[in-house]
Parts: structure tokens; C-alpha cells; sequence
């Protein structure tokens, strides 16, 4: 079941849901049943021009991205085509039995811009910001601002606690993340 406004909030006061916030405004991006989050400041880049293959086998070694910092009235330009990894601004934590699911808004959707392409779920027990896969298909570059809303969470009750909530397994590769962080689906089982 999806969480209303109002019991977004009660969680929230309760300590169940954190939301570390940038000026401490998260109460202003609360709507009937999702939470706005906005745009962080930093931004990941593949090195396209230096790399001839992502292979999931082969992600260590060299730097696969380049880090970018934008302040508040310093747009990211992306354009048609590209792929940019970002980050909300702000840092979230769920307790061991709510998920949250990411969407983009229909604001910046109808300017061609998605903000993930598969990764859009939020496992319970997760703690930090949230890695943006952000693309743009118009034909026309767009410009983002860090702080501006950009996506949103709807958040969900599970039918129980999870046994072994996401920051408890050794498989939690993105557990307390600040920047926009690379795949890192080398260190799966499956690779090692």
C-alpha cells in the first residue's frame, strides 16, 4: 500500500523515515502520496571517447567517469543522447520494513528528460542518496539545476520486516552513498 501524505508525515515524525535535508526543507515536498526529491549538486560523466566496451566482468582498474560539481544557478546541460549519472540532495533512510519507488516528474518528462532507466526501486533499510540515471530524449539539450525537484518517491508498507534489510547484506554495494556511484555490478557473485 502507498503511503499517504499523512502518514508520509507521521513516519517521518515518528523517526521511521529520515530525510536529511539541505535547508531542512523536505516539509514543502510532501504531496497527497509522494515526496519531491531535488537534484544534488554532483554529477558523473562516462569517459566514452577513452572506453570501447563497459564490461560487467572488467569495471575495476581505470576511471570509467568524470565528476562534476554544479552549485545552484550553475546548470548541468544534457544533451540529446546523453546519459549522466546524478544524485538527489537529499539523504534518505528507510526502516526494515518500507520501500520506496523513484519516478521522474511529468514536469521534466515532458521536456524529454528520465531520470532512471530501470533503477527505480529503493530496497527497505537503505540509507543514502540516490543515484540518478538520468537521460535525455528530446532533441534539444536541457539544463538542470542542482536544488531544483526532480523526482519523486512514493513510499510502500511491507508485509513484514525484511529478515536482512538492505544495509545488512554484503551484496549492499551502494549503502551510504553521497555521489552518484558507477555501476558496480563486477562484484556481484556471479563475477568473482
Amino acid at each position: 500500500m502507498i503511503l499517504s501524505d499523512k502518514h508520509i508525515f507521521e513516519k517521518i515524525d515518528a523517526g521511521e523515515i529520515i530525510i536529511d535535508s539541505p535547508n531542512n526543507t523536505w516539509r514543502n515536498q510532501i504531496h497527497a502520496s509522494s515526496m519531491d526529491l531535488r537534484l544534488g549538486k554532483y554529477f558523473k560523466v562516462y569517459n566514452h571517447q577513452e572506453i570501447a566496451l563497459l564490461d560487467p566482468k572488467k569495471m575495476e582498474g581505470e576511471p570509467l567517469t568524470t565528476l562534476y560539481e554544479r552549485d545552484e544557478n550553475t546548470p548541468f546541460i544534457v544533451h540529446p543522447g546523453d546519459f549522466v549519472l546524478g544524485v538527489t540532495a537529499e539523504v534518505i533512510t528507510l526502516p526494515n520494513d518500507i520501500v520506496a519507488r523513484v519516478e521522474g516528474r511529468s514536469s521534466l518528462g515532458r521536456l524529454g528528460i528520465v531520470i532512471h532507466s530501470t533503477a527505480g526501486f529503493v530496497d527497505a533499510g537503505f540509507k543514502g542518496t540516490i543515484t540518478l540515471e538520468i537521460s535525455n530524449l528530446n532533441n534539444v539539450p536541457v539544463a538542470l539545476y542542482p536544488g531544483m525537484r526532480v523526482c519523486q518517491l512514493a513510499f510502500e508498507n511491507m508485509s513484514s520486516e525484511a529478515l536482512v534489510p538492505y544495509g545488512e547484506k554484503k551484496s549492499s554495494k551502494y549503502q551510504n552513498q553521497i555521489l552518484p556511484e558507477e555501476s558496480r555490478v563486477g562484484i556481484d557473485p556471479e563475477f568473482c
